[in-house]
């Protein structure tokens, strides 16, 4: 597949992995994105996953179609970008590897035994390699994801070659929307690090960008601004969507009866809702909808004089992905000692601007009329606050 003129494709398609990252499922599968740029010299730009190491290969020399490689751009040091660097050295003795500083020292790590010995140019922020009829400008993009990601430009085609900005779940022959996959990817992987993808946004904003090639999902050639916009909201952890995630861990059903009804009651009020159960749902999924909404309401039992572990493990995620800038209404409950309020407080306290509404709903194991009412309440003042 050609970008450009100039520019091939020589990514593969991983339709059989079960989980990305050895925690994430992708039942659509994920691309292993990887490019070729023909000039007087050729750079590779990332390889590929070694699980589709053999496919990767004959689309390489497919493309080369005889010609030797100059250099291998080496963005991102993933396994599932570099696996195939020590046998593209092999393969290519005149080849050098174009990082990172940070990359470089990291290579000994993934391919013990290989010799670097004047392979590998380090480059730097504002650096740029010439290829002839164009140069690629590098741009440093520290912990989006990794600390040695950087991401490079063709000043001549203007194509930003992103790293893992602006990637997704799912392979490139799978016809799906970009937002949902995308959207789960991001808050997923680099959620964390939005201050260091606003940075990264920032130096793009100053680039006269028209293509974006990731290194996950397909290629961005059109309404850029849309794709952009979209990760300035979820780097900034501002809401994308006025709603209420409705995030339910119940052991009996007694705590799903009282989450579906908060939901219910939402809805009449016409206020938009997703309802998930924590012990059954894809907990990606449920991340990058607490994210996505404006307010989350959080209904747990209370277990082992804390909270229910599926809720438990939810907040740990948020917790660890930066969760912030959102109001929480918490509904719990305990058949002797309800302590599960208690304890996703103690978690919520140690995220940032997180306004808990009160009063906080206790039920005793199952819903009476007054707990019926409290709940009634609870959405009215989650649909106007």
């Amino acid at each position: 597949m050609n970008i450009t003129s100039t520019i091939k494709y020589i990514g593969v398609q991983d339709t059989t992995i079960d989980l990305f990252e050895g925690q994430y499922e992708v039942p659509n599968g994920i691309s292993y994105n990887s490019y070729l740029i023909m000039d007087e010299k050729i750079a590779i730009i990332d390889t590929a996953d070694a699980r589709k190491g053999e496919e990767w290969w004959s689309l390489l020399l497919a493309a080369l179609d005889g010609r030797q490689p100059d250099y291998l751009v080496a963005l991102h040091m993933e396994p599932d970008h570099s696996s195939l660097i020590a046998d593209v050295l092999e393969r290519f003795p005149g080849l050098k590897i174009v990082t990172s500083a940070i990359a470089a020292r990291m290579l000994p790590q993934f391919f013990d035994g290989c010799d670097f010995a004047g392979r590998v140019v380090a480059v730097k922020e504002g650096d740029k390699l010439s290829l002839g009829d164009r140069e690629l400008a590098f741009i440093a993009a520290p912990m989006v994801h990794w600390p040695e990601v950087m991401v490079c430009f063709d000043e001549k085609e203007r194509v930003l070659f992103s790293a893992d900005a602006f990637g997704k779940f799912g392979s490139i022959t799978h016809d799906e929307p970009w937002e949902d996959e995308a959207r789960r990817y991001y808050l997923n992987i680099c959620g964390k690090y939005g201050m260091q993808v606003q940075t990264l946004l920032k130096k793009a904003a100053t680039l006269p960008i028209e293509i974006i090639c990731p290194l996950h999902g397909p290629i961005l050639k059109e309404n850029l601004y849309h794709y952009i916009g979209l990760y300035d909201i979820w780097s900034s952890y501002r809401p994308e969507t006025e709603g209420v995630l409705v995030a339910y861990a119940s052991i009996y059903g007694g705590t799903a009866a009282a989450a579906l009804l908060l939901a219910d009651e939402l809805r009449e009020r016409g206020v938009e809702v997703i309802a998930v159960d924590l012990a059954r749902c894809d907990m990606s999924q449920a991340l990058a909808d607490a994210f996505r909404m404006s307010k989350v309401a959080l209904c747990a039992s209370s277990y082992d004089a804390g909270v229910f572990p599926p809720m438990y493990h939810f907040l740990h995620h948020l917790k660890i992905k930066n969760f912030q800038k959102r109001t929480v209404a918490l509904i719990e409950n305990g058949s002797w000692a309800p302590t599960a309020a208690k304890t996703m407080r103690s978690v919520l306290d140690e995220m940032k601007d997180i306004n808990i509404l009160e009063p906080v709903v206790t039920i005793k194991s199952r819903m009476k009329e007054a707990d019926v009412v409290a709940i009634e309440a609870l959405a009215e003042q989650l649909a106007t606050v």
